[in-house]
């Protein structure tokens, strides 16, 4: 499972859901509907990036 993370430092665990908001823990990121918002800063999906894509990218080695 991957996390994701928001421009404003909210990040969306795919383990963990979003309860709070109707997204059960399990739900991978691309299940969400489109109509999911950030609930801290309430940007749309497509603003988010997989934290470990951002961390191949940087070339940021994995130690968890």
């Amino acid at each position: 499972m991957d996390n994701y993370l928001c421009p404003c430092g909210y990040v969306y665990c795919e383990e963990l859901g979003n309860p709070g908001r109707g997204i059960a823990p399990g739900t991978r990121f691309s299940e969400i509907p489109a109509s999911w918002r950030c609930p801290v800063c309430g940007l749309s999906k497509e603003y988010f990036g997989s934290k470990n894509a951002i961390m191949n990218a940087l070339d940021i080695p994995k130690t968890y």
